[in-house]
């Protein structure tokens, strides 16, 4: 299994979020994700200052396999998406963690970060599935 950044915070669905300076959350999906929809050829983003609700659909990926939602793990205003992502899904795969990022949010409650999964977490329910 690929490492999973100290600096991520984790859905049980697979997205991550990582706080950036300001208060905003750059959201993706995470390395696992990537690796179980296979080949990424689509990914339908939210629209820059659409509102976004913790854990309610923001975003689709898909694969040659299959369409997946993806969830957004905070409230707040989308203020960022990848564009690049449009004409080359497939840098999820090739860097979930980094360049794969989907969009950004900024936060309209903090306190929600401190709800989601810390990597030592993520990687223990990882570790659940795999059984």
């Amino acid at each position: 299994m690929s490492e999973i950044p100290g600096d991520l915070k984790f859905l049980k669905s697979h997205e991550w979020a990582r706080v950036e300076d300001g208060g905003t959350v750059t959201v993706g999906i995470s390395e696992h994700a990537q690796s179980l929809l296979g080949d990424l050829v689509y990914v339908e983003l939210p629209a820059v200052g659409d509102k976004l609700v913790a854990g309610a659909a923001a975003a689709v990926v898909e694969s040659v396999k299959a369409a997946s939602d993806v969830y957004s793990p905070v409230t707040g205003t989308v203020t960022a998406v990848n564009e690049a992502l449009s004409d080359k899904p497939e840098t999820i795969n090739e860097d979930a963690y980094g360049e794969g990022w989907l969009f950004t949010v900024m936060l309209d409650e903090p306190e929600q970060v401190a709800e989601l999964l810390s990597p030592d977490d993520y990687a223990a329910l990882l570790e659940d599935e795999s059984h």
